[in-house]
């Protein structure tokens, strides 16, 4: 009897309970609660699922004692640990743009190109959250407290005001950031999801019930050789001027050649399935595990999700502005809600303008119009990055 007591005495001891019920496991408890909750934002009320599934997953099982799925006791790396080379390696973000290249028309942006400047200014937000993250360290100094961010990690947080995922993910592990990771993919994903709910009232406080119902006119076709010659000549454009760009935009670009060109329509198809699937799988688990308990139940935790959504707000609003400035030069041509879609959301955030502009005016259709600084938005966020790890390397 007493061998088997001892027997069930060490299964207690070495159970996950063991951990969770003693001071140790505090952090552990309250991390798994946030993974439910994410868990219950992506299934229940369906905020990015594709993604916050896999990371809050992956947050549920890195805080889970003793598994060892990141690593054990003795230092023996984890089926996690694996998982995690690809994100820490920039492989996976790299690998998703293929995949959205593939994924995307570029022939509303083709046929009104000014919508360029419309994704270009959405980057405002972008560099505001950069300033502000650099003051956030000798503000919070003067109350006592020691939450500020170096320079590095002022860029990783400030990306997120481009709405872009991947690119938060990419250029956090390139600047070395990896302590932040799991913050920021959080912030990044949680705003990408909740475009619907930030960006109508920054629209409607920015542009007027006239402004909201001017009709533009219809886009004129594109051809199928802009199509094919645009990601060739972006991708060259933009490796020549900024350099630090390539992996993004030239993934991008190489993905959408797979689309556009007419000679690849199974590795197109593969890049928007298959492949696209399997790394955002991989990714969600990789930046779940991030979220250990000791990295990221810390104050800067809430400063980097408040900051994201600062990031955010800007960047709506300065699509917005320069639409307004759009507009005024073009004769009242254009409509400035669209400048809001400049965000790389995409299709979400041209979605956006056209349910706010039919709530105006129901005869009013704006959606390819808006899908044009969508789309602009995703190569002006990948740029923004090109420019931060030009500066920060």
């Amino acid at each position: 009897m007493e061998v088997y007591l001892t027997a069930l005495r060490d299964l207690v001891n070495n159970s996950g309970f063991s951990v969770l019920f003693s001071s140790m496991g505090t952090g552990n408890v309250v991390m798994l609660i946030v993974a439910l909750v994410l868990l219950y934002m992506a299934i229940g009320k369906g905020f990015e699922p594709l993604l916050l599934v896999p990371i809050a997953f992956g947050c549920l099982l890195v805080n889970l004692p003793l598994s060892g799925i990141m690593s054990d006791a003795e230092g023996a790396v984890g089926f996690l640990r694996y998982v995690y080379f690809g994100a820490q390696h920039e492989i996976y973000p790299i690998i998703i743009f293929l995949g959205i290249g593939a994924l995307t028309d570029f022939g509303p942006l083709l046929a009104n190109p000014t919508t360029f400047l419309l994704g270009a200014a959405a980057q405002f937000g972008v560099f505001i959250a950069f300033i502000s993250a650099n003051w956030v360290g000798p503000i919070a100094a003067q109350f006592g407290l020691d939450i500020g961010f170096n320079i590095r990690q002022a860029a990783s947080i400030a990306i997120i005001g481009g709405a872009d995922g991947p690119t938060s993910i990419y250029l956090t592990m390139k600047l070395g950031q990896q302590a932040i990771l799991g913050a920021i993919a959080v912030a990044a994903y949680s705003y990408m999801s909740l475009v619907p709910l930030i960006q109508p009232p920054i629209i409607k406080l920015l542009t007027s019930k006239k402004d909201r119902a001017i009709r533009m006119g219809q886009l004129r076709p594109v051809s199928k050789r802009e199509k094919i010659l645009f990601p060739i000549i972006c991708t060259i454009v933009a490796g020549l001027i900024l350099p630090a760009s390539v992996p993004l935009v030239g993934m991008l670009m190489f993905g959408n050649l797979l689309r556009e060109c007419g000679a690849t329509d199974r590795l197109s198809l593969a890049a928007q399935n298959e492949i696209l699937n399997i790394t955002t799988i991989f990714l969600g688990l990789a930046v779940g595990s991030t979220m250990e308990a000791q990295y990221f139940l810390q104050a800067r935790t809430l400063v980097i999700i408040l900051l994201g959504l600062v990031a955010f707000i800007f960047s709506t609003a300065g699509g917005v502005l320069c639409g307004q400035l759009m507009k005024v030069l073009t004769g009242g041509r254009i409509n400035p809600m669209i400048g809001s879609a400049g965000v790389s959301a995409v299709p979400m955030a041209a979605r956006v303008v056209q349910r706010v502009a039919q709530a105006e005016n129901p005869g009013n259709y704006l959606l390819m119009h808006a899908m044009g600084p969508n789309v602009a938005g995703v190569i002006g966020t990948a740029v923004a990055a090109g420019v931060m790890l030009t500066l920060l390397s």
